[in-house]
């Protein structure tokens, strides 16, 4: 039998004989009913429930309850969400997510995608198109990950900011203008005020060049900010956790010095990793070195893209990228671009070095 079952109020009236479902109540009901017909789990869509401010689901895995409650948008363009909710639980449990972790994630990327999808005039049906793949309209959203968006991967530090006297946005828009792929905000110190209105400062940016920009650590700031993704350490919340918690449509980083971590890192659903440190740092205290031959053994290790991090800078990086491995797709940097007077030519200058060092090795 089924591992789900996903009927709409229609849906399960039918299943049901013409049980009518009008209060949440009785959805709770028919869940147990259905679930009696052998499935191991349902989840009883109430997108339609008339008496409910909410869009709200019931999700009965044979022993408990679940009431998932989310906004309800107001729109026409509704065709296809059935197909996408159930296609995004089929994902989630491929790749080992928990049932109900996977229905989670699969109901806040279908909101996210009708909250996009709502304003789009095609058609003249009484449906329009759900656009899952957020490609209908440019409404500034992220992009999709690549692998090779980890090129040139930069990290931002408010304290060498602060030394050379310049804001955190000029600081990430001279990276990008000068080739950066991508943007890491990484502010240990920073309130979450003040963190968060930086990160909406630099999202604007980045939206603009079409550049993702991840936030490191702080999982709260990425989701008010609405920001690509997040870059988590060993000791931070895990990868799996985040990916619940974020959905299946935002970029997930882990910090792995071992091929035990980088095993882990794709078992929790992260889209790539970030090995190091390569060299000895200041940027980072207590940060244990693993060379080339430690980033290397993580490299074929790895199921997914890597991108090298630790006193990787002008003088070094080609020796990095030439170690001889596919899923090395570049290297982050924080000082090598953020401690200097000119990011913009720093930037560039680094940037050329990479795409010489890659365009060699191909």
């Amino acid at each position: 039998m089924a591992d789900i079952v996903t009927p709409n109020l229609k849906e399960a009236s039918a299943l049901l004989g013409g049980f009518q479902l009008e209060t949440i109540a009785d959805m709770h009901s028919a869940a147990k009913r259905i679930h009696n017909m052998g499935p191991r789990n349902v989840l009883v869509k109430g997108g339609d429930l008339p008496a409910s401010l909410d869009a709200v689901d019931i999700f009965f895995d044979g022993e408990d309850f679940y009431e998932l409650r989310s906004s309800r948008i107001q729109t026409r363009n509704t065709h296809g969400t059935g197909c996408t909710l159930a296609s995004c639980i089929a994902a989630g449990l491929a790749k080992g997510f928990p049932m109900l972790e996977s229905v989670k994630a699969a109901k806040h990327f279908v909101e996210d995608a009708l909250q996009y999808s709502k304003d789009i005039m095609i058609g003249d049906g009484f449906q329009g198109p759900f656009d899952h793949l957020f490609k209908l309209k440019n409404s500034g959203r992220q992009v999709a990950f690549k692998p090779s968006d980890l090129l040139l991967y930069a990290v931002t530090d408010s304290g060498m900011n602060r030394k050379w006297g310049r804001s955190i946005t000029n600081a990430v828009r001279a990276a990008i203008e000068g080739g950066a792929t991508i943007i890491q905000l990484r502010e240990k110190d920073a309130k979450t005020r003040d963190f968060f209105e930086s990160a909406k400062a630099c999202l604007e940016i980045c939206r603009s060049h079409e550049i993702p920009l991840l936030i490191n650590d702080r999982i709260d700031v990425a989701l008010a900010c609405d920001a690509d993704g997040v870059h988590v350490g060993q000791s931070d919340m895990p990868a799996r956790v985040a990916r619940s918690l974020l959905g299946p449509n935002k970029i997930i980083g882990v910090s792995c010095k071992t091929p035990e971590q980088a095993q882990k890192a794709w078992d929790d659903g992260a889209d790539y990793i970030g090995s190091g440190g390569v060299y000895p740092t200041n940027t980072k205290a207590n940060n244990v070195t693993i060379g080339l031959d430690g980033l290397k053994t993580v490299c074929l290790a790895s199921k997914l893209p890597v991108v090298a991090i630790g006193g990787i800078g002008i003088s070094n990086a080609r020796s990095v990228m030439e170690i001889g491995v596919q899923n090395l797709k570049g290297i982050a940097v924080v000082s090598a671009l953020f401690d200097r007077e000119c990011i913009l030519s720093e930037t560039q200058k680094l940037h050329s070095v990479l795409t010489d060092a890659t365009s060699r090795g191909k």
